[in-house]
């Protein structure tokens, strides 16, 4: 049985941070080939350190994404994050691209032929979480760990109260404390960001950036019990890149639950929707939210799990905690016949063949608000009165 009191901790990081400096500029390629060819296909990882940019993969699309475009699309990304420093700078940085054609052997097994309908890109377990601990039916440490961040971004690009001075790499962590199973109180704060101040002491910049966290996080969550580690080393000048490699994909707990759920092991970042590393982990997402949303759980965690080349999932489970209003096993056999989860049908039914996701790589893939052009279609609550009627 689940504890009903205890501490939980999850991190997240900045878009300045080294890895996801990689998502952003993978998951830019991604979207450069979505917009020119709905159907493309792009695996692109990408490396970067002091001043160099390495950016290579697999690709089927267009001729037009050429590598001086790519490279085009790697120091705007740089830029629009914010790095312009003498060891990481989007206009000198040196950007090699090595993407090369999709193999023949892979598409054999993905692609639709005669009767045979499109398969999974690889075989993988994906998983899905929802829970009533926030509004936007995430875990409470993961969702503020990322709104942290997230408002501090926005401040520090806006030059607001003392924020311009904040560099753009920085992390975050939120220890919560949980009582009768219900998040009450952060009894642990951890904010670690890059600044541009070489002066500018570790009391310096908890002055510029507790008035955001206080805002941020529920009102009576910060006490005078709650701990505080603000840039705990001291000075953090040298930040992103130039002090850390980064590479694609290295974040999949920030990117998911914080910890909160299982998860399957995949990224998501540089990848096209036909790969359901991405695409299932974000219907089993979507069904795991619709079924909370519903009112059929108070919190619900949904495994599916491919093969290449095959297009229907191999299985796919259900646990609800012991809070669900339904039976698991019917709740399985109805998810199964409610929604195609096939990859074109996940693709379909989400709208996933769109330039959608440079927006995710940083804060979250989950938890966000769906956009009007449909980026975070997984997030829409849309499924749940069809899920109430079919179990009624």
């Amino acid at each position: 049985m689940r504890r009903s009191s205890y501490l939980f901790t999850s991190e997240s990081v900045s878009e300045g941070h080294p890895d996801k400096v990689c998502d952003r500029i993978s998951d830019a390629v991604v979207d450069a080939y979505l917009a020119a060819e709905p159907e493309a296909r792009v695996a692109c990882e990408t490396l970067a350190t002091t001043n160099r940019v390495v950016i290579a993969g697999e690709v089927r699309g267009p001729d037009s994404i050429t590598s001086e475009r790519v490279i085009e699309l790697a120091r705007d990304a740089i830029k629009d994050i914010g790095y312009e420093q003498d060891g990481f700078h989007w206009k000198n940085a040196d950007v090699s691209v090595y993407l090369h054609a999709q193999s023949a052997h892979i598409a054999q097994g993905v692609d639709s032929a005669g009767n045979k309908d499109e398969g999974a890109g690889d075989q993988g377990i994906m998983f899905g979480y929802a829970c009533n601990e926030t509004p936007e039916l995430m875990p409470a440490p993961i969702y503020y760990a990322h709104k942290i961040l997230e408002d501090l971004n926005i401040a520090r690009k806006a030059k607001a109260n003392g924020a311009a001075v904040l560099g753009p790499d920085a992390k975050s962590q939120v220890t919560v404390r949980y009582e009768n199973g219900k998040p009450v109180a952060a009894t642990q704060i951890v904010l670690s960001t890059q600044h541009l101040d070489e002066n500018l002491t570790s009391e310096g910049v908890r002055e510029i950036v507790e008035p955001y966290i206080r805002k941020t996080l529920p009102q009576g969550w910060i006490s005078a019990e709650t701990i505080w580690h603000v840039n705990p080393t001291g000075k953090f000048v040298i930040g992103g890149p130039d002090g850390d490699c980064g590479l694609t994909g290295r974040k999949i707990i920030v990117d998911t639950y914080g910890g909160a759920a299982p998860h399957g092991g995949g990224a998501f970042s540089g990848k096209d929707p036909t790969k359901v590393d991405r695409s299932a982990a974000y219907a089993a997402r979507y069904l795991a939210k619709n079924v909370v949303a519903a009112g059929l759980a108070d919190r619900c965690t949904l495994q599916l799990s491919y093969a290449i080349g095959v297009a229907k999932p191999l299985s796919i489970y259900v646990d609800l905690h012991d809070t669900g209003k339904v039976s698991e096993e019917k709740l399985e056999a109805t998810l199964m016949d409610a929604i195609d989860l096939s990859p074109r049908g996940i693709r379909t039914h989400l709208g996933l063949n769109k330039p959608i996701y440079a927006r995710t790589s940083a804060y979250g893939h989950f938890g966000r608000k769906p956009d009007a052009d449909g980026g975070f279609s997984w997030e829409r609550t849309d499924f749940a009165e069809t899920l109430k009627a079919a179990l009624s």
